[in-house]
């Protein structure tokens, strides 16, 4: 008979303990929402053109979207670490081809396409202030339906917590006996627990609801041709694949667009306007430009609230390779990586909060083992930098210095 020595017998009764681990909870009392989540504040409403193509576009990926919710990426183990084969390029040499010019900024969109270079991926830049889109890089691929958002969705997440009070940004969130996270950690480090736990207690059709306010789901742009639909799903992701907590962490089950994550980006830059985003493409369609707003939302107040996490991600969190090409002006912005059927995603949601104007940058990369977050915030970083070499910012201030007192950047005290 074998006899079993006494380290032996600890270490399984350490393997019960962790197995018998429950998951993580917010132990924050039952707050009373400030605001009932079935009334919406549209400024503009889809066109009937726009309603009856996005009808079209859900009706024709109900099946795939169906299909990948049941699928579950297989990975092989070896050595005690998890490894994952991708079939999909990292690199590309054909991304301007196709791209309408005429109407973007030229020295917004040399700079993106110098900071792209020879990743498989797009960049978009706009004015958060009107909804222009200023240079869109490798337009086929920016209006494509989208993938996965990855972490991205932690801002959306993030914003409808502290709008339902279910958090506040100094909450202590308890991921294990004794660790705990607040928000601004949680945003800056990425903390795929701490938003688990957070989308469970908020409940999938809370998460929902915001997620349809924060314009996921719907066309970004007004007119804009070719623009696809990005899906935000009608039911709860199944428990198997990991629910409500899953789709809050990783952004499972949902297909976001750079031109949808652009226009939040602008939103929470410019204090809670969602425009439509307008992509001009000759230069008297810019003459005419007018923005068109198509809701208000009541987030301002809470803005200050995420701005230090995101801030963090850049100073020291998952998008600090961003600061190895710039640091003269503040950015702020979030990162996500994922990856589903062999290709590898790499986003980042960002903006220039200056004094002098803001600028939106999305970037959002697809391929191998070298796409990733912070590889996205990496190019966002070379893009700001050749923006301020070539005087971008400044030539923003004469601007409105011209029509007036410029709006203080997020946070500031006006």
């Amino acid at each position: 008979m074998l006899k079993r020595s006494p380290f032996a017998a600890v270490m399984l009764l350490a393997l019960f303990a962790c197995l018998g681990a429950s998951a993580a909870t917010i132990a924050t009392h039952s707050t009373a929402s400030h605001k009932s989540h079935s009334k919406s504040s549209h400024h503009v409403t889809e066109s009937a053109a726009a309603q009856s193509k996005m009808a079209r576009m859900r009706h024709s990926s109900a099946k795939t979207a169906s299909l990948n919710q049941a699928s579950l990426v297989v990975v092989s183990r070896k050595h005690h670490y998890y490894g994952e084969r991708f079939y999909a390029s990292s690199f590309a040499s054909d991304q301007v081809e196709g791209d309408i010019t005429a109407g973007e900024d030229p020295v917004v969109r040399a700079a993106a396409v110098e900071a792209l270079g020879n990743m498989n991926g797009t960049i978009v830049a706009m004015d958060p202030d009107s909804g222009r889109i200023l240079a869109m890089v490798n337009q086929k691929l920016a209006l494509s339906a989208g993938a996965q958002p990855c972490s991205t969705i932690k801002v959306a997440v993030a914003l409808a917590a502290l709008s339902e009070n279910v958090i506040t940004k100094d909450t202590q969130v308890p991921l294990g006996k004794y660790w705990k996270v607040d928000l601004t950690t949680a945003l800056a480090k990425s903390n795929n627990a701490y938003f688990e736990a957070v989308g469970r207690k908020l409940g999938f059709d809370k998460v929902s609801y915001y997620a349809h306010q924060f314009g996921l789901g719907e066309l970004a742009g007004w007119n804009i041709s070719n623009e696809h639909l990005g899906t935000f799903p009608s039911t709860e992701l199944d428990e198997r694949l990991g629910g409500v907590g899953k789709m809050c962490s990783f952004g499972e089950s949902i297909s976001l667009t750079p031109l949808q994550l652009a226009a939040l980006m602008g939103a929470i830059a410019n204090g809670g306007t969602l425009y439509y985003l307008q992509h001009p493409t000759t230069p008297e369609e810019v003459a005419n430009f007018t923005p068109k707003a198509k809701r208000k939302l009541d987030i301002g107040p809470i803005i200050p609230e995420i701005s230090e996490g995101m801030s963090g991600a850049v100073e020291y969190g998952t998008a600090r390779l961003l600061r190895t090409n710039f640091i003269e002006e503040p950015i702020l912005g979030k990162t996500g990586t994922c990856s589903k059927d062999g290709t590898r995603f790499g986003w980042f949601g960002s903006f220039a909060n200056t004094q002098h104007g803001r600028i939106v940058t999305v970037v959002f990369l697809e391929g191998g083992r070298p796409t990733f977050g912070p590889k996205a915030a990496e190019l966002a970083g070379i893009m700001y930098r050749n923006l301020y070499d070539h005087d971008f910012f400044a030539v923003k201030a004469s601007t409105t210095a011209a029509q007036g007192t410029p709006a203080p950047p997020i946070g500031a005290q006006r």
